[in-house]
C-alpha cells in the first residue's frame, strides 16, 4: 500500500526543492569548468539539469494527471543525460572526485522520489 505522503503536496514541494539545489549544485561545480568549453558541455549540462526542474514544475502546473506522467517520464530522462554528462565530465578530469560522489548521491534520490512518483 502506497503511502499518502507519497502523494501529498509536501512530498512533491521536498522533491522540487531538492531537484531545485542540485540544479544549482550544477550550476557552481560547472563554473570552474574550461572557458572552451562555455558553449559546449558547460551549457548542456547546465540546460540538462535545469531541464530535470522545470519538466517536473510545468508538468504539475498542467493539473492533467496523464499530461504530468509525461512530463515526469521526460523530468527522469533529463536527470539521466545528466547523470551521463557528470560521469563524462569525470573522466575528461573536469570534476573531481568529491563532487562526482555528491551528485551521484543527489541523483540518487532524485531518482528514487521521481520514480515513486511516476508509479501512482
Amino acid at each position: 500500500m502506497k503511502s499518502d505522503f507519497m502523494n501529498s503536496k509536501d512530498f512533491r514541494l521536498l522533491l522540487q526543492n531538492k531537484i531545485e539545489a542540485f540544479a544549482h549544485f550544477i550550476y557552481d561545480i560547472t563554473k570552474n569548468f574550461p572557458n572552451e568549453e562555455r558553449y559546449g558541455i558547460t551549457s548542456q549540462i547546465r540546460r540538462v539539469a535545469l531541464s530535470v526542474l522545470l519538466n517536473f514544475v510545468e508538468g504539475f502546473a498542467r493539473n492533467n494527471d496523464k499530461v504530468y506522467q509525461n512530463f515526469l517520464k521526460i523530468s527522469y530522462g533529463s536527470l539521466k543525460e545528466t547523470e551521463c554528462l557528470i560521469n563524462f565530465c569525470y573522466k575528461e578530469k573536469m570534476l573531481n572526485q568529491e563532487n562526482l560522489h555528491i551528485s551521484q548521491n543527489q541523483i540518487e534520490e532524485i531518482s528514487k522520489m521521481l520514480w515513486k512518483i511516476m508509479q501512482g
